[in-house]
């Protein structure tokens, strides 16, 4: 594994943690050479997914998107990281059980909405917002009386 301070190959594995749920595992890493720690993790990945996106173009899935996408919903507000990280891997997990390559970028704002409803309620508001493009108070309304 590369350092990411100095650009080293030659680093040393510390300590290893499988998490909570045992579907990634925590590396401390350590450098020799700037002598900096940092942390890797390692998921399984069971295939390459592409998101079709609404204008029709095809893109690599980014785990790294929707982990940002799911974080800023869930901003400021009293959910514990571990929650937010199991929704994450779970989403990505559902998507890769699907078994189909390519994936509509509805299919997955719809399954984010699904777990942060049960979530968080106003991370579940915040993310349809920018996923269902509101324009203004109305839509938040009619959202909420249609859920």
């Amino acid at each position: 594994m590369r350092c990411p301070f100095c650009g080293n190959t030659d680093t040393q594995v510390k300590d290893s943690r499988p998490s909570d749920d045992q579907l990634v595992i925590r590396r401390r890493r350590f450098c020799p050479e700037c002598v900096s720690r940092f942390t890797t993790y390692e998921r399984i990945q069971l295939s390459d997914l592409t998101v079709i996106k609404k204008n029709g173009d095809r893109v690599p899935f980014d785990r790294d998107k929707l982990s940002k996408s799911i974080t800023t919903a869930t901003r400021k507000r009293n959910v514990d990281s571990e929650k937010v990280e199991k929704v994450i891997n779970g989403v990505v997990r559902r998507l890769e059980m699907l078994g189909d390559p390519e994936i509509s970028s509805k299919k997955i704002g719809e399954m984010v909405l699904e777990a942060l409803k049960d979530l968080d309620s106003v991370s579940y508001i915040r993310f349809a917002s920018v996923y269902k493009d509101f324009k203004d108070a109305e839509d938040f309304k009619k959202f909420i009386t249609e859920d």
